[in-house]
């Protein structure tokens, strides 16, 4: 059985202003916010997915920040799989795989370290009766998340771990190039 292949990514505005039956049915969410170190690895991570293949009912959206404005973005999907940092009793660096019904019944974001992060969007779609389908975090606990750019060492080290997790959930995708999670996606030289 051959996997389709395709590339979309969307970056920017959170608002998708496509008509939902245009959307892909799975989504893969990278949330947080860049400008806090480790606090923002969900977003290195499907930018550094750019050099990744997905399958054709795929797609990569940086969520950024923000918030109760991924509502749209999040609703009506098959499955959304999200990647952002958790606090939790962990080593810095660790990767956990939850579902909202692992966070407790009201789905809260005292897990996240942003004031209204995913999961008050995500409640928001449930009482619309407009929920994805299938939600799976992928959870990672950061090391630094005072101001600075660039992700500590301990989770830079984890992102090609957690794409490959990410296309397993997928069930496939091709990695075009290996990921230096070091150099941001833009910038292949190195230079910041």
């Amino acid at each position: 059985m051959s996997t389709t292949v395709s590339q979309t990514y969307m970056f920017g505005s959170p608002c998708d202003s496509r008509p939902r039956a245009q959307r892909r049915p799975v989504l893969v969410l990278g949330v947080g916010n860049v400008l806090r170190s480790d606090e923002g690895v969900g977003v290195h991570v499907v930018e550094a997915m750019r050099e990744v293949l997905l399958p054709g009912d795929a797609e990569v959206f940086d969520g950024g920040t923000a918030g109760l404005d991924l509502l749209d973005v999040i609703s009506d999907r098959r499955k959304v799989i999200v990647i952002d940092a958790v606090q939790a009793e962990h080593e810095p660096g660790s990767i956990l795989r939850l579902r909202p019904e692992d966070l407790g019944p009201d789905m809260t974001d005292s897990l996240s370290l942003h004031e209204a992060g995913f999961m008050s969007a995500l409640r928001a779609a449930v009482l619309l009766s407009a929920g994805p389908d299938e939600v799976v975090l992928f959870g990672v606990r950061p090391k630094e998340v005072g101001w600075g750019l660039k992700l500590s060492d301990a989770l830079a080290a984890q992102v090609p771990r957690i794409i490959d997790l990410v296309l397993a959930e997928l069930g496939g995708g091709v990695l075009k190039r290996s990921v230096d999670p070091m150099v941001p996606a833009n910038r292949k030289d190195g230079m910041s």
